[in-house]
């Protein structure tokens, strides 16, 4: 069957609408053949396959899963999709929506280079990353679309891994690698390639699919629970304001919150917060404030009760408790704005896009009862998650956006993770 007659068959539409929402089906369905004609354009004609890997939302757990804490995520419908082709040379050729690069990326040699840009490290990087954990890669040509906000928390850089992993697990693994081996490849690109001290979440909420619940007490074999709640079909959306900011420069900012974790954890004799309890703190609180600080404290005490909280949240989604669970969100934001401190930058007093978007949210909000909102992921800078009820987001989305003239959108929890499209597809059609 003919790329576009795939999307288009009946089978094709409902895989469409399983990932995106019924409401989307024709948005989405221009969407790919858009990228096709794009691919055609660049590579002309020949067998393609479509695939998609989601940007990621996290609910609890903020900075938590690099002490080996427990998170809870999901999978989003903003995600980044590509029509590729497997090629015999082993060189990787892709155009990106947007952009007039040409990324020519040779598998002979996956060295660093002075003149590679942040993405070719990364392609370069999950390369060497299948190598190293015993997979095989090969060469393929595609092109690649995103409307994952980039640089806001959403985690673009992750769905970008995740996409590329999936795509050659599909044409040289026999789509063995599983979300965590995706999730493992795309963090060793990002320490290895970009010196960027990352954790395991990001990647394993974009390449997993739908809800879930992720404990990193063993990071290298994590614990995952989904997590089954439909947020639109329980009346609430989760609506994600792009606050102005970006996260491009923040690294020392990401890195001192694990590392000052650490230090708490390492002035008490162990490695991660993870292995000590709130009372060993308590009980060493002088000595471990004059040898890692204040903040260092803070950001441990926001630890404990983030893991806490993720048990909490999971329980009462579970036994229909929703607005429990809104308070929750509620307390984890205020935990993130106040303990864990990564709302905005320190000593940046002029830039706090994050806190004038959570707080003009929290004006909003007082008339409604049931709903939360929290600064969105890493933080410092990018988006806040607000969750409402259906029919107070129209008005929601017309007030905020008019006050900080910046994008916001409604996204909603997505069952499929980092996938083959088209396999979705002919495994509808024999269903």
């Amino acid at each position: 069957m003919k790329d576009m007659e795939l999307l288009n068959s009946s089978e094709g539409q409902i895989v469409l609408a399983r990932m995106y929402g019924q409401q989307q089906v024709v948005e989405q369905t221009t969407r790919y053949q858009s990228l096709l004609q794009a691919y055609r354009e660049h590579f002309g004609v020949g067998d393609i396959e479509w695939f998609s890997a989601p940007g990621r939302c996290e609910i609890g757990g903020n900075h938590t899963d690099h002490n080996h804490g427990k998170v809870l995520a999901g999978s989003i419908t903003l995600d980044t999709i590509a029509v590729a082709a497997k090629v015999e040379e082993p060189v990787i050729t892709f155009f990106s929506e947007g952009y007039k690069t040409k990324y020519v990326i040779d598998l002979n040699d996956l060295s660093p280079r002075p003149e590679d840009d942040g993405t070719t490290l990364l392609v370069r990087g999950i390369a060497a990353g299948l190598l190293e954990f015993g997979y095989r890669i090969g060469g393929f040509r595609a092109y690649i679309s995103s409307n994952v906000f980039s640089a806001s928390g959403l985690s673009s850089s992750a769905s970008f891994e995740m996409l590329i992993c999936t795509i050659i697990s599909h044409f040289y693994n026999e789509g063995a690698l599983d979300a965590v081996a995706k999730s493992k490849i795309g963090q060793y690109a990002e320490n290895s390639y970009w010196y960027k001290p990352s954790g395991l979440l990001d990647q394993m909420a974009c390449a997993y699919g739908g809800l879930v619940a992720i404990d990193f007490v063993n990071p290298k074999e994590p614990i995952i629970n989904p997590v089954h709640w439909d947020f639109q079909k329980n009346g609430y959306s989760l609506v994600i304001v792009n606050t102005g900011g970006d996260h491009a420069d923040l690294t020392d900012d990401y890195a001192a919150v694990p590392n000052e974790m650490r230090a708490v954890a390492q002035s008490l004799g162990a490695s991660v917060c993870r292995d000590l309890s709130p009372e060993d703190l308590y009980a060493n609180l002088k000595m471990v404030r004059e040898k890692a600080g204040d903040r260092a404290v803070l950001r441990a005490l926001h630890f404990f009760e983030e893991n806490r909280r993720v048990d909490e949240q999971v329980k009462s989604l579970e036994e229909g408790h929703f607005s429990d669970f809104l308070r929750l969100v509620t307390e984890s934001g205020n935990s993130s704005w106040k303990w864990l401190q990564n709302v905005y930058r320190s000593g940046v007093d002029r830039e706090q896009d994050v806190s004038v978007a959570l707080a003009l949210t929290e004006m909003y909000l007082k008339s409604i009862d049931d709903s939360a909102c929290r600064v969105h992921g890493g933080g410092f800078a990018g988006v806040i998650l607000t969750i409402l009820p259906n029919d107070r987001v129209e008005d929601y989305k017309t007030w905020i956006s008019g006050m900080l003239g910046t994008p916001v959108l409604v996204v909603n929890v997505r069952e499929d993770g980092a996938v083959n499209v088209s396999d979705l597809i002919h495994a509808a059609k024999k269903d």
